[in-house]
């Protein structure tokens, strides 16, 4: 080949691999979500092409808040790093529950992973919105700070709603035999919804504990906090229907059984997903509550 032709060859493959299109096929980001959790960090944050895989959770909507939009993307089948790796992500989302030798065994195959071990307080999910954002860098980063206004904005809102209003005594009610104290999504589901949890207050708990069946007897329960199926009629308005069918199952074990606040149906039903919600969208769980404990502040 002559020389020239060479050069003209070499000058347009230099200008293809510096084109914009190169250069963005060279820096897309391929995530893997392998919590809930995350799967709700990374729909708000990522640009469709970017998300490889979700949880296997993320379409269930007793676990996930987002389980709608998450259908449109695959998901990650089985517990194993084959079934990560075969979605050929360049970053994996963890957080600090997921299993030590599966996040080991995703760094060996030379994949990046974050791994998110503070999600307690709204100020922990803003920093890891942040952090994702940097990971997925382009827009990612002025759509965090975008969400995390965006959320700022709604607190002050329910919190000037909320203003000198008497919390309402409440506990966590469920089929599993623990209650939720200090620490918990449960507790700070309260502090911001207008709420005494008196599994904190009155039975000093902290964490999920076994209940104490007979303390909790002599608790001035008003209202029972329980969740359901995102998809059962009623619950989105915590409507009549929806609160029989919550408190049923309760009716037949202690000490729920015994609580006048369960036989004279008093409960607040919330979408299950929110009880356990670790994201920004734990706001909707904060008006939600907001909106059954104080309705004439919340209108």
């Amino acid at each position: 080949m002559p020389l020239r032709l060479r050069i003209i060859l070499s000058l347009i493959l230099v200008g293809i691999a510096a084109s914009p299109v190169a250069r963005a096929a060279e820096l897309v980001v391929r995530v893997v979500s392998q919590t809930v959790g995350t799967d709700e960090l990374l729909l708000a944050l990522a640009e469709p092409e970017q998300v490889a895989a979700l949880s296997h959770l993320a379409t269930a909507a007793e676990y996930s808040v987002v389980a709608s939009e998450a259908a449109a993307y695959p998901r990650i089948t089985t517990g194993d790093s084959e079934a990560i790796l075969r979605h050929r992500p360049t970053l994996v989302l963890f957080a600090d529950y997921s299993r030590a030798e599966l996040v080991a065994q995703v760094r060996r195959a030379g994949v990046s992973v974050l791994v998110f071990d503070h999600y307690a307080t709204l100020a922990d999910v803003y920093a890891n919105l942040r952090t994702l954002g940097r990971a997925l860098g382009g827009g990612a980063p002025q759509r965090a700070e975008t969400l995390i206004r965006r959320c700022g904005i709604r607190m002050n809102a329910l919190r000037e709603k909320l203003r000198g209003v008497r919390p309402v005594k409440v506990v966590s009610g469920t089929t599993y035999g623990l209650v939720s104290g200090e620490g918990t999504t449960f507790q700070d589901l309260c502090d911001h919804a207008g709420a005494e949890n008196l599994a904190t207050t009155l039975g000093g708990l902290s964490g999920h504990v076994p209940e104490p069946t007979e303390k909790m007897l002599g608790w001035p329960v008003e209202q029972l906090v329980v969740g359901l199926d995102a998809d059962s009629p009623g619950t989105a308005d915590n409507g009549p229907e929806a609160r029989e069918r919550a408190l049923e199952p309760l009716r037949k074990i202690p000490p729920y059984m015994f609580m006048a606040a369960v036989k004279e149906g008093r409960a607040v039903v919330l979408p299950a997903a929110y009880l356990g919600c670790v994201s920004h969208c734990r706001i909707d769980a904060y008006e939600a509550l907001a909106k059954a404990l104080h309705p004439e502040a919340m209108k």
